[in-house]
């Protein structure tokens, strides 16, 4: 019935779209989402994870901390720390020559005993950069004995998750935001300035992108406002992504005392970038980052830690080729979450499984990670919180909602095929009953061998075999019986074995009077070797017993001349013969008939081989060999 495999295909492939529908929507609200800002914490927090899952890096070598700590301040028994105390520091540290110094101390006014002593040392050492706080609300001044080419900028800014992962370059002078020429430098990128100047490197403009800058080939990837999960972000002066230095000691930490007492290696501080801050809890200047793996406190670093990083990040990014984080332009960003978001209608499509979808939307998934992973490492940042989204929630969901949907479709398949199998008997019942005397009465009008009554007789004959099979397909239908009614009108019942139900279709078909040839046989072979319970279901006797009906009536019908025939159903193995053969006229016409396509139909249902061929010298054979399955455990 290819109309009813037509119906079907359609169905389907309307049911596969039902599926995409909901995950084609989701992935809409979750672009709409991700261009309202409404993912950046997710992109921002899925970027710090991948930051801290890094491999461990080795500790930088060329940027040093002299942190004065908890125990610094008790043995000096006073903070702030005096002037005189960092001029010693300074002095002592400028006797293993580092390249330069930075003192991220506030210094704009005095903290005596020692302001002579301190502004001494700031006028006598030129690699001494200071710092300064120059955005709103607050801004604090420089030293004043520092030149502005020796100060740098200690401002920083959080996102909005109060987490710190930019990084401030460059911005205006507050005073004159319109001179190129004035405007400030920050503290991490004077100090990078510093070092990279000592090796020959200095800092210029742009040559991919102007409004960036570059240290020979190493040019400074911008933040712009929407890069990486950011979205409308302000992006006012030059900020960079930080890519924290991973490693559970990512500097080189020296305390106060430790200088004082030159409890360190000398070679620590020689050609080196020297930053002096404060590393005591008791004073407030912590970062909040959850960039990094390892941290003294949870979640947060100090700020001269924080200097450092940006420093060191600049430094290595030229000398090392060390990656700076980059981003994709919004169009590929968008094009990505897109694609992910595909995956899991597209693996429906494909899978048309609940459980196979589900394994393949975590395959994806592990491997969306692992894509983010291997980019991360090289120093790209994509959007993995909105891609990560759509997939799991579309491969989820999705796969739920198809799968409800296609159970229906399986449930509306099972109906369709039902029906064509009704369709089917009918039309072989019909075929192999009604039909036959139907035959019978044409045949002999053409010959005019019939007196009237005698077909008169026929007539009422024929139709009392098809109102007889109406009632019957109606009460099986309400009955839901295991029977079958033969063309010869018996009715035989299912339930028992293959081979008596054989024999009692063979013995009632042969005794059929419509049938003209086969009075004319004079040996009648039968054998039927039974068969295991477990291999047939109901429909599968049934439709052997109709294979064995209509190949018996196309003998009746056509073998012309026929004396004897052979109908033997034998076991070989794992598989099972059931063949027909007469000694008739054999085929007269190559034209496949409506009997013919009933039992390649069966055949087919049975998942067997049909042959169906004239033998020589004279004779038919119809043969079906279908394989011995265990039908009632694959139900």
């Amino acid at each position: 019935m290819v109309w009813i495999n037509r119906r079907i295909i359609p169905a389907e492939i309307k049911i596969l779209l039902l599926a995409s529908l909901p995950g084609t929507v989701f992935l809409i609200i979750v672009v709409i989402a991700r261009l309202c800002g409404l993912l950046q914490n997710f992109e921002l927090m899925t970027l710090d994870t991948f930051l801290r899952l890094r491999p461990l890096e080795k500790t930088d070598d060329k940027v040093v901390i002299v942190g004065i700590d908890e125990k610094d301040i008790r043995s000096l028994k006073n903070y702030p720390i005096s002037d005189r105390e960092l001029a010693k520091l300074i002095k002592k540290i400028q006797k293993y020559k580092p390249i330069a110094i930075g003192l991220d101390i506030v210094r704009d006014l005095s903290v005596e005993p020692g302001h002579k002593e301190l502004v001494q040392v700031f006028q006598d050492y030129k690699n001494i950069i200071g710092i300064e706080k120059i955005l709103p609300p607050d801004p604090i001044f420089a030293p004043p004995q520092l030149p502005p080419k020796q100060i740098g900028f200690s401002d920083i800014v959080a996102d909005k998750d109060s987490q710190y992962r930019r990084y401030l370059l460059l911005t205006p002078s507050p005073q004159n935001p319109n001179n190129p020429q004035q405007y400030k430098y920050s503290f991490g990128l004077q100090l990078a300035k510093a070092y990279l100047s000592a090796q020959n490197i200095n800092i210029e403009n742009g040559i991919i992108d102007e409004s960036t800058i570059r240290f020979k080939t190493t040019e400074i990837t911008p933040f712009s406002s929407n890069s990486g999960g950011y979205v409308n972000e302000d992006d006012s002066g030059l900020k960079i992504l930080i890519n924290f230095r991973n490693s559970s000691k990512p500097f080189n930490i020296l305390s106060l005392n430790d200088i004082k007492n030159d409890n360190f290696n000398p070679n620590l501080l020689q050609d080196k970038i020297v930053l002096i801050g404060i590393v005591a809890t008791s004073v407030p200047d912590l970062v909040n980052t959850s960039a990094i793996a390892t941290q003294q406190i949870s979640g947060q670093i100090y700020g001269v830690e924080f200097h450092a990083h940006a420093c060191s990040q600049i430094i290595n990014a030229v000398m090392n080729g060390r990656p700076l984080l980059k981003v994709w332009s919004d169009e590929w960003e968008y094009l990505w979450i897109i694609v992910w978001g595909c995956y899991p209608i597209i693996i429906f499509w494909l899978t048309q499984s609940l459980w196979k979808n589900l394994l393949a939307v975590v395959v994806v998934t592990f491997a969306l990670f692992g894509i983010g992973y291997l980019l991360i490492l090289s120093g790209w940042w994509i959007p993995i919180g909105a891609s990560l989204l759509t997939l799991t929630v579309n491969g989820l969901g999705l796969s739920g909602f198809a799968f409800a949907l296609y159970q229906n479709n399986q449930v509306f398949k099972i109906k369709m095929n039902e029906r064509q199998h009704t369709i089917e008997y009918a039309f072989t019942v019909i075929h192999n009953g009604p039909l036959q005397t139907l035959a019978n009465v044409l045949r002999q009008m053409q010959a005019q061998d019939w007196s009237h009554d005698e077909l008169k007789s026929q007539l009422e004959k024929l139709n009392y075999e098809i109102r007889e099979i109406g009632e019957y397909l109606k009460l099986e239908t309400l009955s839901q019986e295991e029977s079958l009614r033969l063309g010869s009108g018996l009715k035989i019942d299912l339930k028992s074995p293959i081979h008596e139900l054989f024999y009692v279709v063979y013995s009632s078909t042969l005794e059929r009077c419509d049938l003209e040839y086969l009075k004319n046989i004079k040996v009648k072979i039968r054998i039927f070797e039974p068969v295991d319970e477990k291999y047939l279901s109901v429909q599968n006797k049934q439709e052997l017993c109709l294979f064995l009906e209509e190949a018996l009536c196309n003998v009746g019908k056509h073998a012309k001349d026929v004396k004897r025939i052979e109908a033997i159903g034998k076991k070989d193995n794992d598989s099972y013969t059931l063949r027909i053969q007469d000694n008739g006229s054999g085929l007269i016409s190559s034209l496949e008939s409506k009997g013919t396509k009933q039992l390649k139909n069966i055949a087919k249902n049975l998942g067997g081989n049909f042959k169906r061929e004239t033998l020589s010298p004279k004779g038919t054979v119809c043969e079906i060999t279908w394989k011995l399955a265990n039908t009632k455990s694959s139900n």
